[in-house]
């Protein structure tokens, strides 16, 4: 403890618990002031400074003062303040304790609750079904009318015979290039080409049977 002043009585002293899990304490500093009655009245009392400890274990503390002070009215008190405070902070430190153990059962709980949901999959209902079906039916229209206008673009974007034609001027020469680039490559049937003098054929002189004039006749 530590003495602040001889006039009036005023001192601190700091609590800490006993070590919890991992070595884990918690601390707080109390500050008593005596009254010009004490131990007739109480002394006044606060917490000056504290170490892991939340707002309502500081409430708590508050409160347990108040009422140990009280049940000691008449008597010299401060032993019995503080330990009674030593004994709520080693309470603070099992209930951490308590708290993170909980803690862990909870994520481990959710952690199975989620692997079962991912296994099972979410139950069907006619309200779960009705609006995944109301979806799906959008996606697939929308589908089938992107599809309806590429088909239509691509039926306007395609060219004719004509327009290719024009469109690509090397069309018109394929042919000559293609006979000389084939050079002497290329296979001709003379027979088709005989002399017309070496051909027989029927001249209408000949024929006696032809009457200019008589169409009819054969």
């Amino acid at each position: 403890w530590t003495v602040l002043s001889e006039a009036p009585t005023t001192f601190t002293i700091t609590v800490t618990s006993e070590a919890g899990e991992n070595d884990e304490t918690v601390q707080t500093t109390l500050k008593f002031t005596y009254r010009e009655k004490y131990p007739d009245e109480t002394p006044l009392y606060e917490i000056v400074s504290q170490e892991n400890l939340d707002d309502n274990d500081v409430m708590d503390i508050i409160k347990l003062l108040e009422q140990q002070a009280e049940e000691n009215l008449g008597m010299v008190m401060i032993f019995t303040l503080v330990s009674a405070v030593q004994e709520k902070l080693n309470e603070i430190v099992d209930q951490i304790k308590t708290r993170r153990e909980e803690e862990k059962k909870q994520k481990e709980r959710e952690a199975e609750e989620e692997e079962k949901q991912r296994f099972h999959g979410t139950p069907v209902t006619i309200e779960n079904f009705l609006n995944w079906k109301a979806k799906f039916d959008a996606e697939l229209l929308e589908i089938k009318r992107k599809k309806m206008k590429e088909e239509e673009q691509a039926g306007k974007n395609k060219l004719s015979g004509k327009q290719l034609f024009e469109m690509d001027h090397n069309l018109d020469t394929s042919d000559i290039q293609f006979l000389e680039e084939a050079g002497n490559n290329v296979e001709v049937d003379e027979s088709l080409f005989q002399e017309m003098d070496d051909l027989e054929l029927e001249d209408e002189d000949d024929d006696p049977d032809y009457n200019p004039v008589n169409l009819d006749s054969d």
